[in-house]
């Protein structure tokens, strides 16, 4: 398998941990800034989260973690959580400001 396939399979099953306050799966709030795979299967997944205070702060990211480590080919998977830049409800798809009334 590639880092291209193993990359877009992870992206698939991270569309399956929502933020437990919102009923949106992380991907498509926003929420993952980029995955990296490298040539050994070693995820690197950086991300934000809505707001420093958030209550899922120190669960959400292992959960990621996780998700990803189920998807054959994986080998590792690391979450780094960023603050810059901040997120904000421009990051988040169409489909996800549809759902939540913000378009």
């Amino acid at each position: 398998m590639t880092t291209e396939e193993i990359k877009e399979k992870v992206i698939r099953v991270v569309q399956t941990v929502y933020d437990p306050e919102i009923p949106i799966n992380i991907y498509e709030l926003g929420l993952i800034y980029n995955v990296d795979v490298a040539e050994d299967g070693a995820v690197a997944i950086t991300m934000t989260l809505t707001s420093p205070n958030c209550p899922e702060a120190q669960s959400l990211p292992l959960r990621v973690e996780q998700t990803a480590l189920s998807v054959e080919g994986v080998t590792s998977a690391k979450v780094t959580i960023v603050w810059d830049p901040p997120w904000t409800p421009d990051k988040m798809t169409e489909a996800a400001k549809l759902e939540l009334g913000f378009m």
